[in-house]
């Protein structure tokens, strides 16, 4: 990820958690977490579990993001001194009575977010353990001129899939499908039609969802089935080289330990036959290929008409 993609995601997920933006750049982001996001991010068990107790209003923390630090530097840089705010009058009576009483700033905790620092995995793990299951409603582009004309909504099983082919090197590819509850179609490339819609969790007014014909397991069966057939029509010439290579690596092994038991004392024979069988795993799982299949997230959309 560059400095922008991660920027775009920070923001979407402070935005998704309704904190409060108090100040952005395309550099930086300064936001007040929402109490929901604070829970997330700040690991205060003990306060937090204090203010439920009491049940108080929680004072939450402040952070000031910095997605590209040498830009936001020469911004700061580059700005104007801030004149400080001209004192009140208390603090004109204060001065006079106690001589000059400095301000309390609080103080922002600053963290540069970048690709493999703990705060920016922190905000991945939050997102994938929240965002795994979503439920939304695409808004109608125009409402109708008729009061009580009623739109029809399909519901759709939208399934994002990691698939992982595997052995001494490693591919991944992501695949989204969408099977209509209605008629069991599936949809490739489910994800880029979302993207091209306007998504709310709320139900829009003068809608209603068409009835399902296909239950959640058997659209899930028709998804796996769908990826089943897509995966066999692959080449896997890479498989049987790493096979092949697997069989050099054991033969190599076998003709390495096999004179050692073969001239070892008894006694040491267990130990060495130990150390073979833990180095024939560690071969079989480095040069053995596999395909993995996994679920991202996945989630229930209601779009608009009949498909």
């Amino acid at each position: 990820m560059n400095t922008k993609q991660i920027h775009r995601f920070v923001l979407k997920y402070l935005e998704a958690t309704q904190c409060e933006i108090l100040d952005k750049s395309p550099y930086h982001i300064k936001v007040k977490l929402s109490p929901a996001a604070d829970r997330e991010l700040t690991n205060r068990p003990y306060y937090w579990s204090f203010i439920d107790r009491l049940n108080e209003t929680p004072e939450t923390m402040s952070f000031l993001f910095v997605t590209d630090e040498d830009k936001y530097n020469t911004m700061l840089e580059e700005q104007p001194p801030v004149e400080p705010a001209p004192l009140t009058a208390e603090e004109k009576a204060m001065e006079r009575a106690y001589g000059l009483v400095p301000k309390p700033v609080a103080r922002v905790p600053r963290e540069h977010l970048h690709f493999g620092s703990s705060r920016l995995q922190q905000l991945f793990e939050s997102t994938q353990q929240n965002g795994s299951y979503v439920c939304l409603y695409q808004e109608p582009q125009a409402r109708s001129l008729h009061p009580y004309a009623s739109r029809p909504y399909t519901v759709w099983l939208g399934i994002n899939y990691l698939v992982e082919f595997s052995c001494d090197r490693k591919r991944e590819e992501i695949h989204s499908l969408g099977i209509s509850l209605v008629t069991g179609h599936c949809q490739e490339q489910f994800h880029d039609r979302l993207q091209t819609l306007r998504l709310s969790p709320r139900i829009p007014a003068n809608v209603h969802i068409a009835k399902n014909g296909i239950s959640y397991p058997k659209a899930l069966s028709i998804a796996e089935a769908h990826l089943e057939r897509k995966l066999k029509t692959y080449s896997y010439e890479w498989a049987e080289q790493a096979h092949a290579q697997l069989k050099e690596e054991l033969e190599r092994l076998e003709s390495f330990y096999n004179p050692m038991l073969e001239q070892a004392e008894e006694d040491k024979k267990e130990g060495i036959q130990q150390l073979k069988e833990k180095r024939e795993e560690e071969i079989r799982w480095q040069y053995e290929p596999r395909v993995t299949v996994s679920v991202i997230n996945c989630g229930l959309f209601h779009l608009d008409g009949i498909d």
